[in-house]
This record gives C-alpha cells, sequence and structure tokens, in this order.
C-alpha cells in the first residue's frame, strides 16, 4: 500500500511542470500553439480517466469483487467525457478570444501612455500603463515603459519592480536590463548598475557603444560622488581654500555689480581653484550657474566689439573654466550642458578677439584630450558653428592654425563626428569651399596641410564621397585649388601630395562632377608625371588610373602626351605602389584604345615587363597585368613572340587558382581565351595541358 502511495506522489511531481507549460500554451496569442495545447490536454483528460479507473480497482481489489461495468453506465461514462473535452475546447477558444480584445484595449492604452509620456506628462503615461497591465498582466512593454516613466519621476524602487517583472515576461529583454541600470545608478547602487549594463552583452554584444556609454556614466557618477565627499570634508575641517571658494561663490552671486568686479572675483577664484576638492566645491555650490546665469557677464560674453573691460571678463571666465575643467569629467560635463554654451563657445571661438579666441580654444581642447570630452563637445556644441570657427584659424600663419587643426583632427577621428558630417554636408560644403579658394600663401602650410588630410580621410565613405563628388562648386574649388599649388610645387609639395589623396578618393566615385571635370582633373594629373617628386608623380598616376575611364576623349588626349611611355617607366622601376597605379591606368588604355595596345606592345617588346607583372605574388598587379595582356592580344601577330615561353602556363595558373579577389581568375581566363584565338598553336599547348576544362569553368563563371 505504502509503494503504491509513493508511485502516485512521484507521478503527480512529474506532471506539475508539463501541467503547468499545458496552460501557458492555452493562453498564448498564436492560435497553433492554442490548438496543441488543447489536444494535449484533451489527450491527458482521457490518460487520467483510465488512471482513476485504474486507481480504482487497486483500492478496491482487497475490499470486494470488482463487477464489469453494465453498457449503460460506459455510455453514460463516454458521453461525460465527450462533454467536457467539449466544454473545455469551448473554453480553451474564449480565453483566445479574450486575450485578443485585451491585447487591442493594452496597445491602446499603451500609445496614450507613449503619447502622455513625450509631453512630459509622466504621472499620466504611468497611469494609461498601468490601466494597460490589468488588461493583459504579462505585456512587457508596458512594464519598461512605466520604468521608464517611474524614473522620470524618481521613484526608483518602482522602476525597478516593473524592470523585474519584464524580465519575468522575457529574460533576454534589454530594455529592462537599461532602465533597471538607470534607476540603480540613482540609487547610487553603482555595482548593481554595473551589473545590469554588463547583462545586456551577454543578451546582445551587438549594443557595445550604448553600453560603453552607460558605464562611463556610473564610473563617472561614482568618481564625482568620491570628490564631493572628500570636499565636504576638507570643508567641514575648515580647509583654508575649502571656505575660500565657497565665499568667494557667494560674494560672486551678486547681481548687479560692475564688471570688474566680476572678473576680479573670478580671477581670485581661479587662483583658488587648482585642486579636485576645490573642483567639486565649485560645482556643488552652483558656480556654473552662478556664472553662465550672471546678466552681467552674459552681456561681456554676447558684445561683438568688446571693450578692455569686457574682453577682461571674458578672458577671466575661460581661465576659470578651464580651471575647473582640467581633469573633471563632471564638471567638463555640467559645463558644456549648460543651455546656452552650445552656440557660445563656438561663437567665442570666433571672436574678432585675439585672446578670447585664443583662450577659447585652449579650453576646448583640453576637453577634447579625452574620448568622454570629445563625446561631450560632439554632443552638445552646434558642431557646423565649430566648423567655421576653426576653419578661421587658417587664416593664421602662427601656431593657433596648427592647435585648432589639431583639436578638429582629433574629434573627426571619433565615429560621432563622420555622422554628423555626412548628415550635414550639403550644410557644411561652403566651409570646404572656402577652405579651398584660400591662398596658400597667406596660410599656415601645416595646419592646411592637416585640413585637407581631414577632408580626404573624410572623402573615404562612400556616401560623403558621392556628395561630394556631385557638387558642381566643390569641383571648381579642386581644380583652382590645384592649379595654385601647381604655381610653386616646391613651395607647396606637401599639400599638393595630400590633395591628391583627396582627389584620389574623390575620383573612387564614378559618377565625377562632369566629363569636362574630369579631363581638367587628367590634364593636370599628366602635367604632374613630369615633376621629378616620388610621392606626386605615384599620386598623379593614382588620379589619372580614375579618372581616364570617365572618357574615350581623356584616354586618347593622355596617350598623345605620352602616358603609355610614363607608365611603363613606372613599372620598370618597380615601386609596388607607383605599379599598381600605373599598369591600372594602363589596363584602362588599352581596354579602350587600340591605339594603346599598339604603343605597349612597341615599349614592351617581349612583353618582358607584363611577364614579370603576371608572375608576381601581388593579386592587383597579376589583375590589371592580365586584362592589359588580353587587351594587346587584340593586336595581330602580337602573340607570335611568346611561343617560346610558358605563357599559357602562367595563364591557366591563375585561371584556375584560388585568388581572393576572383577579377584575377576572370582576367586571365579572358586573355588566355584571346591568346588562343589569336594564334591555334597556344590552343595545342592548352589542350596538352589539360586546361580546357579549367578554361571552361573560367568562362561558365564570367555568365553566371
Amino acid at each position: 500500500m505504502a509503494e503504491d502511495q509513493e508511485k502516485d506522489l512521484q507521478k503527480f511531481l512529474r506532471n506539475v511542470d508539463e501541467i503547468s507549460n499545458l496552460i501557458q500554451g492555452m493562453n498564448s496569442d498564436d492560435p497553433v500553439v492554442q490548438q496543441k495545447a488543447v489536444l494535449e490536454t484533451e489527450k491527458r483528460l482521457l490518460l487520467t480517466e483510465q488512471d482513476q479507473d485504474e486507481d480504482e480497482c487497486r483500492t478496491k481489489l482487497n475490499k470486494t469483487v470488482i463487477s464489469p461495468p453494465s453498457s449503460s453506465t460506459k455510455n453514460a461514462d463516454d458521453m461525460n467525457s465527450e462533454a467536457f473535452l467539449v466544454s473545455l475546447e469551448k473554453d480553451a477558444k474564449e480565453r483566445a478570444k479574450r486575450r485578443r480584445e485585451n491585447k487591442v484595449l493594452a496597445d491602446a492604452l499603451k500609445e496614450k501612455g507613449n503619447a502622455a509620456f513625450v509631453k512630459g506628462d509622466y504621472e499620466t503615461a504611468v497611469s494609461y500603463y498601468s490601466e494597460g497591465l490589468k488588461k493583459l498582466k504579462d505585456m512587457k512593454v508596458l512594464y519598461t515603459n512605466r520604468a521608464q516613466a517611474y524614473i522620470k519621476l524618481g521613484n526608483y524602487q518602482k522602476a525597478l519592480v516593473d524592470c523585474d517583472w519584464a524580465l519575468k515576461c522575457d529574460e533576454k529583454c534589454t530594455k529592462a536590463y537599461f532602465h533597471m541600470g538607470k534607476a540603480h545608478l540613482a540609487l547610487k547602487n553603482y555595482s548593481a548598475s554595473r551589473e545590469c549594463y554588463q547583462k545586456i552583452l551577454e543578451v546582445d554584444p551587438k549594443l557595445q557603444t550604448q553600453v560603453k556609454d552607460s558605464l562611463n556614466q556610473v564610473n563617472l557618477q561614482e568618481k564625482a560622488e568620491l570628490q564631493e565627499k572628500e570636499a565636504h570634508r576638507l570643508l567641514n575641517l575648515r580647509k583654508n581654500t575649502a571656505v575660500t571658494t565657497r565665499s568667494l561663490l557667494e560674494t560672486l552671486a551678486k547681481p548687479d555689480q560692475i564688471p570688474l568686479f566680476y572678473a576680479k572675483g573670478i580671477e581670485i577664484l581661479t587662483r583658488m581653484v587648482t585642486e579636485c576638492p576645490e573642483q567639486t566645491l565649485f560645482r556643488t555650490h552652483n558656480g556654473f550657474t552662478i556664472i553662465g546665469d550672471n546678466k552681467v557677464i552674459k552681456r561681456c560674453f554676447s558684445a561683438a566689439a568688446k571693450d578692455a573691460v569686457e574682453e577682461t571678463v571674458c578672458v577671466s571666465v575661460l581661465r576659470l573654466w578651464q580651471a575647473v575643467c582640467s581633469g573633471n569629467e563632471k564638471n567638463q560635463l555640467l559645463l558644456l550642458t549648460h543651455p546656452d554654451m552650445g552656440t557660445l563657445l563656438p561663437s567665442l571661438l570666433a571672436s574678432s578677439v585675439g585672446a578670447v579666441q585664443e583662450e577659447s580654444l585652449t579650453l576646448l581642447l583640453q576637453i577634447a584630450q579625452t574620448e568622454h570630452g570629445r563625446s561631450l563637445i560632439l554632443s552638445h556644441l552646434d558642431m557646423t558653428r565649430l566648423l567655421e570657427a576653426l576653419v578661421l584659424f587658417l587664416h593664421f600663419s602662427d601656431q593657433k592654425a596648427d592647435t585648432a587643426m589639431a583639436l578638429l583632427t582629433d574629434l573627426a577621428l571619433e565615429k560621432r563626428f563622420r555622422v554628423w558630417f555626412q548628415a550635414s554636408l550639403p550644410g557644411v560644403l561652403p566651409v570646404l569651399r572656402g577652405v579651398l579658394k584660400i591662398d596658400p600663401k597667406v596660410t599656415r602650410l601645416s595646419a592646411l596641410n592637416q585640413f585637407i588630410a581631414i577632408m580626404g580621410n573624410l572623402c573615404a565613405d562612400a556616401a560623403t564621397r558621392r556628395q561630394m563628388a556631385g557638387c558642381e562648386e566643390f569641383g571648381d574649388a579642386c581644380l583652382s585649388f590645384m592649379a595654385k599649388c601647381e604655381e610653386d610645387l616646391s613651395l607647396f609639395r606637401e599639400v599638393m601630395y595630400t590633395f591628391l589623396g583627396l582627389l584620389m578618393n574623390l575620383c573612387l566615385h564614378s559618377a565625377f562632377v562632369s566629363k569636362a571635370w574630369a579631363l581638367e582633373v587628367s590634364r593636370r594629373c599628366m602635367s604632374l608625371l613630369d615633376s621629378q617628386d616620388g610621392g606626386i608623380l605615384t599620386r598623379a598616376a593614382g588620379v589619372l588610373s580614375r579618372t581616364l575611364c570617365s572618357s574615350l576623349e581623356i584616354v586618347e588626349e593622355a596617350l598623345g602626351a605620352g602616358l603609355v611611355k610614363k607608365m611603363m617607366k613606372f613599372l620598370k622601376a618597380g615601386g609596388q605602389t607607383a605599379s599598381h597605379y600605373a599598369i591600372k591606368t594602363l589596363a584602362v588604355c588599352t581596354n579602350s584604345c587600340h591605339e594603346a595596345r599598339e604603343e605597349v606592345i612597341r615599349l614592351d617588346k617581349n612583353f618582358s615587363v607584363l611577364m614579370k607583372l603576371l608572375n608576381s605574388e601581388d593579386e592587383i598587379l597579376v589583375g590589371n597585368a592580365a586584362l592589359c595582356f588580353g587587351n594587346c592580344m587584340e593586336v595581330p601577330k602580337a602573340s607570335s613572340s611568346l611561343l617560346k615561353t610558358d605563357i599559357v602556363k602562367i595563364l591557366l595558373k591563375h585561371a584556375g587558382g584560388s585568388a581572393q579577389k576572383t577579377d584575377v581568375q576572370l582576367n586571365a581566363g579572358i586573355a588566355l581565351a584571346k591568346l588562343c584565338t589569336a594564334d591555334p598553336r597556344y590552343a595545342t599547348q592548352l589542350r596538352e595541358l589539360h586546361g580546357l576544362e579549367i578554361l571552361n569553368s573560367t568562362v561558365k563563371h564570367i555568365r553566371d
């Protein structure tokens, strides 16, 4: 008897999880899942009835003799079972219907809550989300949205509870972890906040950037709290500098004083703020608000033509900001997030007053030394105005121009800057054109060179390049700048070298400003091929390799200027980069012009140069050399000089090889086909090498 009871208990325990899963299935939104759960439930009920019959038999076995049930009892039981199953199925369908109806109502309440949230009415948003949860208790988005609203209301504990419920609905809900991390951060539970953000990476590694920013915020706030504790400790100990910092801020908070009153007080305060505790006290005693919102100081900042007193006030404030923000990320954040700062700092940077301009540049350069600081600048300053202000420094011939371009270079390396630049390019192009119109003789060449390098790097992005290449005014500015540099190539050598790099990237876009523009660029690059400077020669060839394909007219004019001879000279010299551009240029020329093919054959007797390239390990050289070689095989009798060479074996190796660049296989296969067509004796060699199958496979690949 005890053994039977133990079996019953174990059976019951085994069924608990299965029954739980069936209930979830019957409540599912998916009709297929619901139906499957209903059928499984029916099956279990039938089995349960059979078990109950067996249990009855077993239980009564020792008490009496079992009589077989009458047929009428069986029929009644069958009817009861069928009726129950019908009722169960009907109930499941009604549940599914009610859930769908509740889902519609919950979605509508969610939208109302979202609208209230956008308006800043967070209490109403909470009310709508709560009503939605009454309709559908397992709708995770209502929990995460309500958590976000609770955070806005400062009710962080309730936000944490909602995040927990969202995770019960979906253990991989990244939004729940984000909001939970924010709530813990607000409660100063730094370790718990970090754990939430790190959990997000386990769920979705693609969110690395967002997680990194969030973790930086945790570190920043924890560090700031430690700084504030130390600052207040020193204040409680009545340390002189701490007390004086607080007293000076109280003095500077007096309104409507003469400008020099504030200037002198700020100068004293700047000398006091030399260490982290004083920087922290400045922040905790509302220093940024006291200075930033002071009406007299604001008037000094906004004055276009500043007198000596206004200049003194502006310079003193800028130096104070340098002192309080030096190495202090929290202070940098408060400074740059001040409502006026987005436009104020760029305008001060563009000031006609040299001292104000210089101190503004120093402040921004100081903040931009860290990734955090650069992120603040890119997020909170008017970047178009900032770019315009930095470009103005190119008109200076001293160190300030280099400093400004160093700042711009640091910013331009950030992904956020590139995203902004691409989105804002139509409005920024006039600034870029303005730089190209500068007379290089009146600027600091190192700074100008640095700015052109920034443009060239940005132009490497396809979307940016497309916009720049499609702007006629920008194209004209490029030609004008190129002409100015050509006037004294020895003086402007570095600038021209960098500018040719910009042109190379610009010419990667096939749709040039116009064919006329491409022709003019090609002409200027052809003239540069007479230079004695190897770097200029190489980059000029690089530009030509990308402009020649725009029209036959450009190719024919370049041939007339001796382009093939110059490119063959490059190839014989053997420099890798120069050879890349030279063989590509020859491939373009021979692809479109019969005279170019004849010129290559005349200058490369027995194809010694091309054969050397075909034997290279460099796939770029091999691919373009094969294309050029194949083009030359269209010239009558060109192939006769190769009969005693292993050209068939070389081309066959490339055509059937496993080069990463498919152009190598394709071009080698085409060249081999043209060679065999030109002279049947090569076809015989091909058959002897069992190469027809390889060639057919290559041709099939070309068709595909």
